[in-house]
């Protein structure tokens, strides 16, 4: 299905999943549609799974917009008292739509004690109280995290995904990785067809450690490699130490939500020559989260650090906001230069990033989808630097793969629906929906 067949099924009120493979435009097209609601006078719930997620939609977590905090199970009485509060009741009350962006990562009784949340708030027995819920995600990407290592289950198993009943629209456009024999070995161990001239197509990419380049950034499983050579790199490097503060406003439960999810830290060091990553995109298009570069120097005036990406271009990076909004309008902010030290960061980090090239160690990859993530962050193959790699880096989850024949399938279908909905009928389906609403049709 193309972003415009999806945006136009979005457009009708129906409640939807959005996936795709990474790099077919999933967050662009969800932007798409938020100002398309905006521009119609409503205002969307936007949340997602975690808070990295959330920081790139300008959302929240489900958990924080819902109330239902670390929960993954309510009495009946911790649901009223959820329901209860002013801040729930105003979120879920004024709501219309509902965004939930990476739902792979939020398993099915969070999705159901969410939802929960919102029939009780609005009276409704209707599926998340009768809001039009967006479900975007890949499956094959990293599953729900599990506190006692057992196995949870996903999203779509859970009850509450079947009485939602999503449209499903399954995103074929790549927009990523224009390199062909990448695609096939992403596509081969999508589809768990990962054979011996893949694998080996992927261990040309090993080379010993002196050899890696130094000017892109390192992914890893695990924090402690990635903190260690970071700080490791920047101490090594000569000259002097410049200090970035984060400045920040809002109540301090939101803004300290805003600085645990930002990529940015809240205090920034960094000195001439160090390795960078912006983490944020550029409206104008000069830079986008994940491009990468290289601290060339900082201004004489402003002190702000000058960037001179692979591309060769520099850029001057100012500080910008990440801000969480209610009903259109900013309730808190925080405010950073929109680099992060990029020697090293985590493969969970990376999710969500497009990236000019990396260099990753998957010697000790321990979880379905780790691999694919890591390779499927980077544009090309010639991008793509190998420390090591292990069995499990190949593997996705046998379940999702499964499903995800399924949800092709189901895809299609909608795509034939459409197709086959007269235009007009179709147009005058979309304005039905945007004045129940409340909001006013788009001319």
């Amino acid at each position: 299905m193309t972003q415009k067949q999806a945006l136009e099924v979005l457009k009708t009120g129906q409640s939807v999943f959005l996936t795709g493979e990474p790099g077919s435009g999933k967050t662009h097209l969800i932007n798409e549609y938020v100002k398309y609601l905006r521009g119609c006078g409503i205002e969307p719930a936007i949340t997602a799974s975690t808070g990295i997620a959330a920081t790139h939609i300008n959302g929240v977590t489900l958990h924080s917009w819902s109330g239902i905090g670390v929960s993954d199970w309510l009495s009946a009485d911790e649901l009223a008292v959820i329901a209860g509060r002013k801040k729930i009741r105003k979120n879920v009350g004024d709501a219309r739509v509902l965004i939930i962006d990476e739902v792979s990562m939020l398993s099915g009784p969070t999705l159901a004690a969410a939802e929960a949340v919102c029939r009780e708030v609005k009276e409704n027995n209707l599926p998340f109280g009768g809001l039009q819920v967006i479900l975007t995600g890949d499956f094959f990407q990293l599953p729900p995290i599990s506190r006692n290592l057992t196995r949870i289950p996903f999203a779509y198993e859970s009850e509450t995904w079947l009485r939602l009943d999503p449209a499903i629209c399954y995103l074929t456009e790549q927009y990523r990785q224009k390199d062909h024999k990448f695609l096939e070995v992403l596509a081969a161990m999508r589809s768990n067809r990962c054979d011996d001239s893949h694998r080996n197509l992927i261990r040309t990419r090993i080379f010993p450690p002196e050899n890696m380049p130094e000017d892109v950034p390192r992914l890893f499983p695990h924090n402690a490699n990635v903190d260690q050579i970071n700080s490791r790199r920047l101490a090594k490097l000569p000259g002097q130490l410049f200090s970035f503060r984060m400045e920040a406003a809002g109540p301090k439960p939101l803004v300290e939500f805003l600085r645990k999810s930002c990529l940015s830290p809240e205090f920034l060091e960094l000195k001439k020559g160090a390795a960078v990553m912006f983490t944020k995109n550029n409206q104008q298009g000069k830079f986008v989260n994940g491009t990468l570069g290289k601290i060339i120097g900082f201004g004489t005036a402003s002190g702000q650090p000058v960037v001179e990406t692979r591309d060769g271009n520099k850029i001057t990076a100012e500080p910008v906001e990440w801000a969480i909004e209610e009903g259109g309008r900013k309730i808190a902010k925080i405010s950073q230069i929109p680099l992060r030290l990029a020697w090293a960061i985590t493969v969970h980090k990376s999710q969500g990033m497009t990236m000019d090239g990396a260099v990753v160690d998957l010697s000790a990859a321990f979880e379905y989808g780790q691999g694919y993530v890591a390779f499927s962050r980077v544009r090309t193959l010639a991008g793509l630097h190998l420390l090591g790699i292990n069995d499990q880096a190949f593997m996705v989850h046998p379940e999702v793969l499964e499903k995800d024949f399924e949800f092709r399938i189901l895809s299609e279908r909608t795509g034939e629906k459409f197709e086959a909905t007269n235009k007009r009928d179709l147009s005058a389906s979309q304005k039905d929906f945007i004045r129940s609403c409340g909001g006013r049709p788009a001319k």
